[in-house]
C-alpha cells in the first residue's frame, strides 16, 4: 500500500476517535503505555501548561536547546499546516510513513483498552500523545518539550515525570471543563506539579500564584516565579528581570537578568510584548535546567532565540495590503494581540476575518477586537466545533460591537479571505484571527494563493 494512502488511513482512524473520554483521568493513558513498555519513562521532559503562551514558550525553549546541539522533541497542539506538525525533532516533523507505522502498533492496544470496561475508549488526544511518546523514545531524544493539551491535572500528557514543570499563566478558559473561577482553573494547571520537581511560573495573578504556591509546598516542589516576590518557603528569591528595548520590523530586542546570568540585546523574531515574557520564561527554564546537566552557552542561547520559528502568531504574510494571521483563541489572547497590532503595524483600515470555536466566550472575544475593526467578516474553520458565523454576527450587532454596515457573514473561509483582500486598499491590514483552526485553514489557503 502506498505510504500516502497508509498515512491518510491512519489519520482517518485517529480523527474517528472521540474528543472526550467517558471517564476522566489518566487510567487509560497508563494502561496503554504499560502495554507498550512505558516509552514515557525512557526520555526526559519539560512539561508546560498555561492558558496562553505555552506553545511559544515551548518553541523558544526547543530552539535554544537545538542550537546548543541537543536532540530535542517538541510536542504541541493544535497543528497549523499538517497533522505531523504535532510532533517534531529539531524542527523536523514526523514522517508520514513513520506515523502510519506507529498507528499500526498502537491500534490493537487501543482496541484492547477500549474493550476493558475499567477504562473505556481512549480519546483522540490520548492516542496522539501515546504516539508522540513512542516516537520520541524510539528516536532517543535528549529532551522533550511537552505542551499540555487542556488543563493539566487530567491531561493526557500528565503521565510524565519531568525535569521541570512550567505554568506560563492562567486565565478563564474551557470553563465547562476546568471550572468557573480563576482559582479552579489554576488548580487544574497546578496539577502538573510533581513531588520534588521544580516548577516555574510566569503568572502575575495573586490568586493564581496562591494556588500554585500551595500545591508546590504540598509536594515539596521548589517554586520559581517571574513575578512573585517570594519563593516556595517564603524566602526572597532572585527573580528574573527583563525589559523590551527595541521593536523592529522583524521582531524585538530585549535584556534579561536571571537567576544566574545576564544578557543584553537579545533578539527574538516574534511580535508582541507578551512574547518577551515567553522568552524570559524559556531563559529562566534554561537556567534551572542547568542543575539537571543541560548546559547552554551564550552564543547558542542567542542563536536559538534568533532562529525560533513559530508561525500563526502575529505572522505577517503579505504587504500592501498587509495580511496578518494570529491564532488568539480566548479573551486574554485577543486582548494581547489587539494591543500588539498598533505597536507593530501601521495601517489605514483594519479588516477582520473572524472565526472562533463554539465553546469559546464569544462576547468577551468580540468586545476586545471588533470595535477596532473598520470591517468584520464572520466566517468559520472546517471543523465541526466551529461557531456559526451567522450567530456571531447576530451577537455582535445586538451587543453593538460593530455596526450592520461594517459586518458581513461568509461561511466559506476561502471566499471570506478573498473578499477581505480584494476589499482592502494598499495601506489597509487584513487580520485573520479567533482560532488556530481558522488560522490553519487560512494559512493553507495562502500557501495556495487566494485568487
Amino acid at each position: 500500500m502506498k505510504s500516502e494512502l497508509r498515512y491518510m488511513e491512519a489519520l482517518d482512524w485517529i480523527h474517528g476517535l472521540s474528543r472526550f473520554g467517558s471517564k476522566p483521568g489518566l487510567e487509560r493513558m497508563n494502561a496503554m503505555l504499560d502495554k507498550l513498555d512505558n516509552p514515557h519513562r525512557q526520555v526526559d521532559y519539560v512539561h508546560i501548561a498555561g492558558t496562553n503562551g505555552k506553545g511559544s514558550t515551548a518553541a523558544i525553549l526547543a530552539s535554544i536547546f537545538e542550537a546548543a546541539g541537543y536532540r530535542i522533541g517538541l510536542y504541541t497542539s493544535p497543528y497549523l499546516l499538517s497533522f505531523t506538525n504535532r510532533m517534531a525533532i529539531n524542527g523536523c516533523d514526523i514522517e508520514q510513513e513513520e506515523l502510519a507505522d506507529m498507528v499500526g502498533l498502537v491500534r490493537p492496544v487501543v482496541e484492547e483498552v477500549t474493550a476493558d470496561e475499567r477504562f473505556g475508549q481512549p480519546t483522540e488526544f490520548e492516542v496522539v500523545t501515546v504516539l508522540a511518546l513512542i516516537y520520541f523514545a524510539r528516536r532517543e531524544v535528549d529532551l522533550v518539550v511537552l505542551e499540555v493539551g487542556l488543563g493539566g491535572r487530567l491531561d493526557a500528557t500528565n503521565v510524565v515525570d519531568p525535569l521541570l514543570s512550567i505554568i506560563t499563566n492562567v486565565d478563564l478558559e474551557h470553563t465547562e471543563v476546568l471550572g468557573d473561577t480563576v482559582e479552579e482553573v489554576a488548580f487544574e494547571k497546578a496539577g502538573i506539579i510533581k513531588e520534588g520537581i521544580p516548577v516555574l511560573t510566569a503568572s502575575e495573578d495573586p490568586r493564581v500564584l496562591a494556588v500554585i504556591k500551595a500545591r508546590a509546598s504540598e509536594l515539596n516542589a521548589p517554586l520559581y516565579s517571574l513575578f512573585a516576590p517570594q519563593g516556595n518557603g517564603g524566602e526572597k528569591i532572585n527573580r528574573p528581570v527583563f525589559n523590551r528595548r527595541v521593536i523592529t520590523d522583524q521582531g524585538q530586542v530585549f535584556d534579561y537578568t536571571g537567576f544566574k546570568r545576564s544578557y543584553q540585546d537579545l533578539f527574538i523574531p516574534l511580535r508582541g510584548r507578551y512574547q518577551i515574557c515567553n522568552a524570559a520564561t524559556a531563559l529562566a527554564a534554561v537556567e534551572l535546567l542547568e542543575n539537571r546537566g543541560t548546559m547552554v552557552d551564550e552564543q547558542h542561547l542567542r542563536q536559538g532565540l534568533s532562529e525560533v520559528i513559530w508561525p500563526g502568531r502575529l505572522e505577517l504574510l503579505k504587504n500592501s495590503p498587509k495580511l496578518v494571521m494570529d491564532g488568539a483563541h480566548n479573551p486574554a489572547a485577543i486582548r494581547q494581540m489587539a494591543e500588539a497590532l498598533t505597536e507593530y503595524f501601521s495601517y489605514r483600515r483594519l479588516i477582520l476575518v473572524f472565526g472562533i470555536m463554539a465553546d469559546k466566550d464569544a462576547p468577551a472575544m468580540m468586545s476586545a477586537i471588533l470595535p477596532l475593526a473598520d470591517r468584520v467578516i464572520f466566517t468559520k474553520a472546517s471543523i465541526p466545533r466551529a461557531a456559526d458565523p451567522a450567530g456571531l454576527h447576530k451577537t455582535a450587532l445586538e451587543q453593538l460591537y460593530c455596526s450592520r454596515e461594517k459586518a458581513s457573514v461568509n461561511d466559506d473561509l476561502e471566499m471570506a479571505l478573498e473578499e477581505a483582500l480584494h476589499g482592502a486598499g494598499p495601506e489597509d491590514l487584513v487580520l485573520v484571527t479567533g482560532s488556530f483552526y481558522t488560522v490553519s485553514d487560512a494559512r493553507a489557503l495562502w500557501t495556495q494563493p487566494v485568487k
